[in-house]
């Protein structure tokens, strides 16, 4: 039986891109995108069939909570995974389901949301990506998986987190199958 995947993004959508094109030979189902800004990844679901759900941040944070974790729980997701959301979820919301997140950084580096300014400004000589378990921190959990992206002179934040994208699409891809590979026949 396929596995249901739900996807949160907020973004343009590449990393929600590769996992469309990606060949699961129908091992899990896309069942949904969500996303909280109107933003193109919104048009990629819908060209790959996946129901788009637009769920726009409100001023009441706990009512947002509430709302996403509503309409989750009514998709039945065997996994969610934030391909770019870039919204903190709830401990309701990530003890509730099985969540995976791509960082843009060797966690536990430079978490948070400017990973890749952060190790520029350190001076490290290489950064990468991470996939890792969503806790209720920000960005705590265990990490499943990492790739090293080396930074090179001259390098500014755009270039080399457009290097990181690259790897992280793939990584995304490897770590779904692996999960999906671990998971067959279980639900």
């Amino acid at each position: 039986m396929a596995k249901r995947v739900l996807l949160l993004a907020s973004g343009s959508g590449s990393l929600a891109q590769a996992l469309f094109d990606a060949d699961f030979a129908g091992r899990c189902e896309f069942i949904g995108l969500i996303s909280d800004k109107q933003s193109a990844v919104l048009e990629r679901a819908r060209k790959a069939g996946v129901r788009d759900i637009y769920l726009p941040m409100t001023e009441d944070r706990s009512a947002w909570n509430a709302e996403i974790l509503s309409v989750s729980q009514s998709l039945n997701p065997d996994l969610v995974i934030s391909v770019g959301f870039m919204r903190i979820l709830a401990p309701d919301y990530v003890n509730r389901f099985k969540v995976m997140n791509t960082h843009p950084a060797l966690l536990p580096a430079f978490p948070g949301a400017h990973a890749v300014r952060d190790a520029l400004a350190a001076g490290v000589a290489e950064t990468g990506t991470s996939v890792h378990w969503v806790d209720a921190g920000v960005d705590t959990g265990p990490v499943i998986t990492q790739r090293v992206v080396a930074i090179e002179p001259g390098d500014s934040e755009d270039s080399l987190h457009e290097r990181i994208k690259i790897v992280e699409r793939d990584l995304i891809v490897e770590a779904l199958t692996a999960w999906l590979d671990e998971n067959d026949g279980a639900r």
